[in-house]
């Protein structure tokens, strides 16, 4: 009985303990996308200006 309860609050604190852990990653993740988006729009950006600049002059 004492094996089935220690089993029982292992698995509890392990589910405590993966909420803040996957939180923490799913926030970097986020934060990735959007860093790499703003990233692509100034690469799409400057593309589009220095082919604009050559086409008009």
């Amino acid at each position: 009985m004492a094996r089935i309860l220690f089993i029982a609050a292992l698995v509890i604190v392990g589910l405590m303990l993966l909420g803040p852990l996957l939180g923490f990653a799913f926030q970097l993740l986020k934060w990735a996308l959007i860093i790499g988006g703003v990233a692509l729009a100034v690469m799409f950006v400057a593309k589009w200006v220095k082919s604009e600049e050559r086409s008009g002059s």
